[in-house]
């Protein structure tokens, strides 16, 4: 019951509650049928025991029409329809006294008193209506279901808006910054409606901001980068000049890297998926490298991927680069196949679990090189190509595993 929604759990329980209220009118129903039967037999037994009574006593005309309206009866008077009524009706009942006999004859839904006493016969029709507790009870039926039919509109009409709300709020998780929510009502649906549109207007300010921030950031820190490496052309080669040179590109790289973390954290980036052979991706990645490609050690079969390269290759790039600048042989080993990429460097264990390590700008204590921001882009564009990262040590060994299934 946890998983489905809130519209099919009311249609399950109209379903359950409006099963129950016809098996109800049927119980009733048939319960009332059986009374009114017992009913009739006991008016009849009464109306035919007053009649023999009362016959010999030559009631007069003005007491048996006053007999005749309390109990609702007609007298039949053409012997031609008597002999009718009795050769197709029905008999119901029949009781015989030392008064005489008497029966009871349906024809369709019409009941007769036929009543026999030393020659004397009688026919009377019953004029009080058989279906009358029945047809009320049908109304009182009526009048409950049309009720309930009612309040179940009503409440699927009140949770109409909650299909949309979920419709533009999925938008909105795709990507879709410029959706509006509107909902008239001062209910509980319209404050949340309210609420949530006031939330996208805060998270589109604040994503508006990080973005202009970001690209003001990058444009002012490329000009004097650019600036400071002609300058340094300038100067004659000495440990100095190797050291700014690899301060400044240590820069661009940052920028470079700040880029791709913007990109990535748009719901509207989508990877661009293709054929590749795993050395070629293990090929572009050492391209991107500023260390000495020498230090990395390869073990890969010839498969074929389908990825993103550009992307793959840049998360491969900075676990490749992490291993050599903290590793303690400043050594990696890759190994690669069509289902995994493993990068193993010697060296301490994380101190921290990988959880940690995937939050930008984190790093471990006393490192003096980096921005701690490897493993989080890392992380950003595994998952993006729906791949995932794991972690494990062993014999010395940190060992980063990057599951392409």
């Amino acid at each position: 019951m946890k998983n489905i929604s809130v519209i099919t759990f009311i249609n399950i329980l109209f379903g359950l509650v409006l099963s129950l209220l016809i098996v109800t009118l049927m119980l009733f129903i048939s319960w009332d049928k059986e009374k009114q039967q017992k009913d009739e037999s006991s008016r009849y037994k009464l109306i035919s025991n007053l009649l023999l009574s009362t016959a010999q006593l030559n009631p007069r005309p003005e007491e048996l029409k006053k007999f005749y309206k309390t109990f609702h009866l007609k007298p039949v008077e053409i012997n031609a329809n008597r002999m009718l009524i009795l050769s197709k009706g029905n008999i119901m009942y029949e009781w015989k006294s030392i008064y005489g006999k008497m029966q009871i004859i349906g024809v369709g839904r019409s009941r007769y008193i036929y009543i026999e006493r030393y020659g004397m016969r009688l026919m009377l029709k019953d004029t009080k209506s058989t279906r009358l507790r029945f047809n009320i009870t049908m109304i009182i039926a009526i009048l409950i279901g049309f009720l309930f039919l009612f309040l179940y509109i009503a409440i699927i009409r009140k949770l109409a808006p909650l299909k949309k709300l979920n419709e533009q709020i999925s938008q909105f998780a795709k990507g879709d910054m410029n959706i509006k929510i509107s909902y008239k009502s001062e209910d509980e649906i319209g404050q949340i409606a309210q609420s949530f549109s006031k939330a996208i207007y805060y998270i589109k300010t604040l994503l508006e901001s990080k973005n202009l921030f970001m690209r003001n950031m990058m444009h002012e820190l490329k000009t004097p980068i650019t600036k400071g490496r002609i300058a340094i052309e300038l100067i004659e080669d000495s440990s100095s000049k190797k050291t700014l040179i690899r301060a400044f590109e240590r820069m661009n790289e940052l920028i470079n890297e700040l880029a791709y973390i913007e990109r990535l954290t748009t719901n509207k980036f989508k990877p661009n998926l293709k054929e590749i052979n795993i050395n070629n991706i293990i090929e572009k990645s050492l391209n991107l490298l500023i260390s000495n490609k020498n230090k990395v050690e390869i073990e890969s079969t010839n498969e074929t991927i389908s990825t993103d390269p550009k992307l793959l290759s840049l998360a491969l790039k900075n676990l490749i680069d992490n291993g050599i600048k903290y590793g303690n042989s400043q050594k990696v080993k890759i190994i690669a196949n069509s289902k995994e990429i493993k990068v193993i460097s010697e060296g301490k264990s994380l101190e921290h679990p990988l959880d940690y390590y995937i939050e930008p700008f984190t790093q471990e204590e006393k490192r003096h090189s980096g921005f701690g921001l490897g493993l989080y882009i890392v992380n950003n564009i595994l998952q993006r190509l729906n791949y995932k990262l794991l972690y494990r040590y062993k014999d010395g060994k940190n060992i980063f595993e990057i599951k392409l299934n």
